[in-house]
C-alpha cells in the first residue's frame, strides 16, 4: 500500500467511528479524544513490549504486537488528517534532517 491508500483507510474507518459515535450521542471524536485514545494504545504497545521482553506474561504476542502497532499508526494517520498536516512530506522532511545531523556528529 502507498501512503495515500493507508491515509484513506484510516480515515474510512475513523468516519465508520464517527458514525457510530454520533449513533451513540457522544458525536465525533476531536483531537483530544483522537490523542487519548492514542496515549491508550501506547500503553497497550508498552505492555506487549514487556511481554516481548520477558517481564511480563502473556499469550500470542506477536500477534498482539502486530495489532497493536497498527493501531498506533492508526492513530498517526488520523491526528495527522484531523490537523491538516502531510505527514508523508512531513516524515520525508525529518527523515532528511535526522539523516543530515546523525551524519554531522558521525563525522567528528
Amino acid at each position: 500500500m502507498t501512503y495515500q491508500e493507508l491515509l484513506e483507510a484510516a480515515v474510512r474507518v475513523r468516519e465508520k467511528y464517527n458514525q457510530l459515535n454520533e449513533r451513540d450521542n457522544n458525536g465525533a471524536w476531536d483531537g483530544d479524544k483522537l490523542m487519548a485514545g492514542f496515549v491508550g494504545d501506547v500503553g497497550d504497545l508498552s505492555k506487549i513490549i514487556m511481554a516481548k521482553s520477558g517481564y511480563r506474561a502473556m499469550d500470542d504476542i506477536d500477534e498482539k504486537l502486530r495489532h497493536e502497532l497498527s493501531d498506533c499508526l492508526w492513530s498517526v494517520l488520523v491526528l495527522a488528517n484531523y490537523y491538516d498536516i502531510d505527514l508523508e512530506s512531513q516524515f520525508v522532511e525529518s527523515m532528511n534532517d535526522l539523516e543530515t545531523r546523525v551524519e554531522t556528529e558521525l563525522a567528528k
